[in-house]
């Protein structure tokens, strides 16, 4: 498909001759909502989603399929203890308490998201950089910049959040659009 590999499905019928370019338009604006993901997608990542929550906190990450649907979410975020500041993370970089970091135990290294607190309205951008959170009904570890962005504070601890996915990198190096992908926050 193309717009899970590029992202832009426009490039496909660009040989097309100027005659043809209200064609050309509507089938880039038809591309472009076939990018969006599907209610099947949806459904078969929402049981991968609860499956992941089922297992043993002792799970590996290794051990999770990764869920690549680009499809929102809606659980309990919490945020990284002061413990865990510069500890490396996943993708090999140090957790920054100040940074836009996340973990997630199924959303691919590297995937964007935006994170909204449902008690609040407040949202921010994240970028998933490692494994986590390991306690069973959480879906989201944050950064303490981050939760204090969305109105998390440390009395409270967790919140109930949508995390939308914007950009989903997949295994074969292409770019899938999610949920979120038309509502950056940034």
């Amino acid at each position: 498909e193309i717009c899970n590999t590029i992202g832009i499905p426009e490039l496909a019928v660009i040989s097309i001759s100027y005659r043809f370019m209200p064609v050309v338009l509507m089938l880039g604006v038809v591309g472009m909502a076939a990018c969006a993901p599907s209610a099947e997608e949806c459904t078969a990542a929402d049981a991968a989603q609860q499956y992941a929550q089922l297992l043993p906190v002792a799970t590996k990450a290794r051990d999770v399929r990764p869920d690549l649907s680009g499809c929102k979410r809606t659980g309990v975020a919490s945020f990284y203890a002061d413990m865990f500041t510069g500890r490396e993370m996943a993708d090999g970089t140090r957790m920054n308490p100040n940074a836009d970091n996340a973990a997630s135990r199924t959303l691919p290294l590297g995937t964007t998201a935006k994170v909204t607190n449902l008690e609040t309205g407040q949202s921010a951008e994240v970028t998933i950089q490692d494994r986590g959170p390991y306690v069973k009904g959480r879906i989201i570890d944050l950064s303490p910049a981050t939760a204090r962005e969305i109105g998390l504070d440390r009395q409270d601890g967790i919140a109930t959040v949508v995390v939308a996915p914007i950009e989903v990198p997949l295994p074969d190096g292409g770019v899938k659009q999610g949920a979120a992908a038309g509502d950056r926050t940034r």
